[in-house]
């Protein structure tokens, strides 16, 4: 698992807790992982944020919304992006991961079951309706770049699977 270090502020914590993934309303921007740093310095916070993916258009929204939420709060606010080292679905918290899948979006699989999920066709991805594996991949590319297309093939219920980015 590939980990770094968040640093936040505690007294900020529970601001940027509120500011939802404008893709994936359910969670918030502390289940993405995408905060790195927090802090406030001379009355100003400092927000470092880390992009799911290169060229992410929500990344404008996200620093909108962060920078509104800390206005609320009484903070000045400055953002900052920062894409070393890349977002992996590694830092999507573990409440992040049943958030998605209560959404309807499968969490991500490890490195090799991905693989062997949307390249080989293996049944590894549960169906966010009725929990069975009995999946079948129906497009690598869902709703977003990010996701991929399934359908359970027992219940028949559609749905999004997170591929894992690492």
């Amino acid at each position: 698992m590939i980990t770094t270090e968040q640093h936040i502020d505690p007294k900020l914590w529970s601001i940027l807790e509120q500011v939802s993934d404008p893709e994936i309303p359910v969670l918030s921007i502390m289940d993405m992982g995408v905060v790195r740093s927090a802090t406030i310095s001379n009355d100003i916070v400092k927000v470092e944020i880390t992009p799911t993916y290169s060229g992410c258009p929500a990344m404008d929204v996200i620093g909108d919304d962060i920078k509104k939420a800390l206005k609320d709060a009484g903070y000045i606010s400055e953002i900052d992006l920062i894409l070393h080292p890349a977002w992996t679905t590694d830092w999507i918290t573990p409440r992040g991961r049943k958030a998605l899948e209560n959404y309807g979006i499968a969490a991500p699989l490890e490195t090799e079951a991905d693989k062997d999920v949307l390249l080989n066709g293996k049944r590894l991805v549960k169906c966010t309706n009725c929990g069975s594996q009995n999946t079948r991949l129906v497009s690598q590319f869902g709703s977003t770049a990010c996701k991929a297309q399934f359908q359970c093939v027992d219940c028949q219920e559609p749905f999004d699977y997170f591929k894992c980015l690492k």
